[in-house]
């Protein structure tokens, strides 16, 4: 193994170690089997040189002997069976551990890390690549320790009966390590590539089903197909290569054990000559040689399986041990008053191109803020940073006096209701997607909530109403944006954040939404994201952004009459609007 397999091969056996009961539970019932199993040699050899005995067999030895050999074989059978047991509880324990920490991970890991990485590749390293570490595990658990073992077992026992034979096999055994290990660092490579591959795959076909419809509207079709080809085509070279390495293993170590067998009979052929080996005895050790060396043959493809199952596990562990966000401070924010302050924040995505600079901001209570903009100018990155999605490179922010690196986030979280552009429903019932702010709201709440934002019309059509379950693909863009207006209207925060709230919906809709709007702000501070600006009219102050800063600030009045950017892009959608 490399470095790298190594130090993942002990990340692996540091969750196993947490099953210390259960795996020291395994390896006896594996010492059992294995002694039993070699025992049985024993008993057979013991059988055959009394059947061999000069001019008499004593049947009542060999009856005897029988007895013996059908209770071992009973007995590891049991034994073998409740190992496999235990094994499959041990396996599958540290699989549930590995998928229920990359869940926890997830929540915790900054959103940059999610921004880099595919949605499709994350499920992959979730679901797939820790399927292919539990048959890698289960497979190693249960035939790598009985190998061990029965290696070992099967020396003590070679040694009772003839210590030249076992001196034999013991010089000529480092020849089938070395062919086993000169193939598993090579296939360990080619295993890896496979597991990456495997999950740019799985983030491609997540891409394409995902947005199928956009593929066909614009017959893009063939050029995804090309790029799923390319892809498939170095899974499928990564994935032969890595199988044809690793499956020369058992045959160059079957190769070697043979030639070791044929040594073991022709020594032990001249040991009989000489006297001091029967030929029971030979036998036992002939069986004893095979026992020796099928643990080699079953390691060789435990090790093959095994490579597949760390390059899997590696994937993993670089999800779960990538950055979290940085540690919070326990401070809570107590008051609800919805004052927001930002002095002098500077914000870069990438360290080398600057998008905020020197940025700052005075929201009192109940305001009522509007960002506008050209696409790009920062609007969406400002209220990730009220959101501490991101955190700011310079200066502070503060709300309700607080300021947001000294309190924890969901403290924070709390303060704000967003309704974004995209929205997010969960496979479960209404009533559990529109909670999420409010668990314990009643059902009056629920309805009187979903009357004001509009969507009452369709729940109510729904076959159980609140208690109907749904998932993303239930509705339409329009209503899965009301139900997440509705969830915003329950929760009740002190800060509002809008971010193109109604892009999705009909104008008509749209000016009932904006009533329910204006109810629901008044006393509430709001911070709206818009495009259409004869939606944010009547705000308090509207910010008008460009390259990262405010370049002009007041009233819907004052910036039409400074006729400056704002003017302009207003005007020019006005006049779109008017021809």
């Amino acid at each position: 193994m490399n470095s790298t397999s190594m130090a993942t091969m002990k990340k692996l056996m540091k969750m196993v170690g947490r099953y210390t009961v259960w795996l020291i539970v395994s390896i006896l019932l594996a010492a059992v089997t294995v002694v039993l199993t070699l025992y049985v040699p024993v008993l057979f050899g013991d059988a055959i040189d009394g059947i061999v005995a000069f001019e008499r067999v004593d049947f009542e030895i060999v009856t005897d002997i029988l007895t013996k050999i059908l209770a071992c074989i009973l007995v590891t059978s049991a034994c073998t069976w409740i190992m496999n047991l235990v094994n499959n509880h041990l396996t599958y324990r540290v699989v549930y551990d590995l998928r229920a920490k990359a869940i926890r991970h997830i929540q915790e890991i900054p959103m940059k890390y999610l921004d880099a990485h595919s949605t499709g590749d994350i499920v992959g390293r979730i679901i797939a690549d820790t399927d292919q570490l539990s048959d890698g595990l289960l497979l190693g658990l249960t035939q790598l320790f009985s190998g061990v073992l029965t290696i070992i077992v099967t020396l003590v026992f070679m040694f009772m009966r003839s210590w030249q034979i076992t001196l034999l096999v013991i010089v000529l055994t480092p020849v089938s390590f070395i062919a086993a290990k000169l193939i598993a660092s090579k296939s360990y490579d080619m295993f890896r590539k496979q597991a990456k591959t495997r999950g740019e795959q799985t983030a491609l076909i997540e891409e394409i089903v995902s947005n199928e419809k956009i593929i066909q509207a614009f017959g893009y079709g063939p050029r995804a197909s090309g790029r799923f080809s390319v892809i498939n085509r170095q899974l499928q070279e990564y994935s032969q290569k890595a199988i044809f390495i690793s499956s020369l293993t058992n045959p160059c170590t079957r190769a070697v054990n043979s030639m070791i067998y044929a040594a073991v009979a022709l020594l032990g052929s001249f040991l009989i000559l000489a006297g001091s080996l029967t030929v029971g005895g030979l036998s036992v050790m002939l069986s004893y040689a095979n026992q020796y060396m099928k643990p080699f043959n079953d390691i060789s493809s435990v090790i093959t399986e095994f490579q597949n199952a760390l390059a899997c596990a590696a994937r993993v562990f670089e999800l779960i041990e990538a950055e979290p966000e940085t540690p919070e401070k326990s401070g809570v924010i107590e008051s609800s008053e919805g004052s927001v302050q930002l002095n002098d924040v500077s914000f870069r995505y990438v360290p080398e191109r600057p998008l905020i600079e020197n940025f700052n901001l005075d929201v009192r209570p109940g305001q009522h803020i509007a960002i506008v903009g050209p696409t790009g100018c920062g609007k969406t990155t400002l209220i990730n940073l009220l959101m501490r999605f991101y955190e700011i490179d310079g200066g502070a922010i503060y709300v309700n006096g607080c300021e947001i690196r000294e309190v924890t986030r969901h403290s924070l979280r709390e303060q704000y209701g967003m309704v974004l552009q995209e929205t997010w429903l969960q496979s479960g019932t209404v009533r559990e997607n529109l909670c999420f702010g409010r668990p314990d709201a009643t059902d009056e709440e629920i309805i009187a909530a979903a009357k004001k934002a509009h969507s009452w019309e369709f729940i109510r059509r729904l076959p159980k109403r609140l208690d109907t379950v749904i998932s993303e693909d239930s509705f339409s863009a329009g209503q899965k944006q009301l139900l997440c207006i509705t969830r915003v209207m329950l929760a009740l925060p002190p800060v509002l954040i809008l971010d193109e709230a109604t892009s999705s919906i009909d104008t008509l809709t749209e000016i009932k939404i904006q009533e329910a709007f204006d109810e629901l702000m008044k006393g509430r501070t709001s911070f709206i994201v818009a495009h259409r600006l004869s939606t944010i009219r009547n705000a308090d102050v509207i910010l008008v952004m460009k390259d990262g800063r405010i370049i002009e600030q007041g009233s819907h009045d004052e910036l039409i009459g400074r006729n400056g950017f704002y003017a302009h892009l207003y005007n020019s959608q006005f006049a779109q609007a008017a021809s």
